[in-house]
């Protein structure tokens, strides 16, 4: 069963996500609360393996909170932040900050479902383009800051592909080789650049000029 949090301002936005998330068989809303600075004792209490979190909110926002979450914590839930709109900058904060990933508050009841699933599992939620605007527009370069990581040549290759969102078993395909074997290059890609997921990691990938925004195909 997946554990979720509610984290919004606006009542009618947790009415409408409780009626989703219970409506799934494996799924249950833990928990609700409409500002930031409620969520790390419910985090405690309640142990939810998803955090919906609205990034904006009048006293603590969902970037503090979610920084926090993932600082303060030994094992924190998995953050998805929701926000009005795609290129927000408030998301390329909370991307900063430890989220996971982010949700359109207009997304498809199937859409929000699908990606509490996927981050549930351990998987980052990735829209490769919004990404990639995001960080041109917010993101400061910091030179190729992924030189000193010693990323072999196929790890950077492979952090390529996952910045066009790509999962496991399609980069396992794209290449060749075996999903384990791409398992091991994104661990090692993870543990080099101090990232802790995929979508930490692509951003850092695009920070640092190691993948060009106009050109980011492998």
């Amino acid at each position: 069963m997946i554990g979720v949090l509610l984290v919004d301002d606006e009542e009618l936005v947790r009415t409408g996500l409780r009626a989703i998330i219970d409506a799934e068989p494996d799924m249950r809303v833990l928990g609700e609360a409409e500002d930031g600075a409620e969520v790390p004792g419910l985090v405690r209490r309640l142990r939810p393996d998803v955090v919906l979190m609205d990034v904006r909110m009048p006293d603590v926002d969902g970037i503090a909170t979610t920084r926090h979450l993932t600082t303060a914590l030994d094992d924190p839930p998995r953050v998805l932040v929701l926000t009005t709109f795609g290129n927000d900058g408030y998301v390329y904060d909370a991307l900063q900050a430890g989220a996971t990933g982010f949700l359109l508050k207009r997304a498809r009841p199937v859409e929000i479902v699908r990606a509490v699933r996927t981050v549930a599992v351990g998987d980052s939620l990735l829209f490769p383009a919004a990404v990639r605007d995001l960080v041109s527009t917010r993101g400061q370069r910091r030179g190729d800051a992924l030189r000193g990581a010693g990323l072999t040549e196929r790890e950077g290759e492979v952090l390529r592909w996952m910045a066009r969102g790509l999962s496991n078993a399609e980069i396992a395909r794209e290449l060749v080789v075996g999903v384990e074997t791409i398992k091991t290059h994104v661990g090692n890609v993870l543990a080099k650049l101090g990232a802790r997921d995929r979508t930490q990691a692509v951003v850092a990938a695009y920070e640092s000029g190691f993948i060009d925004p106009d050109r980011p195909d492998p």
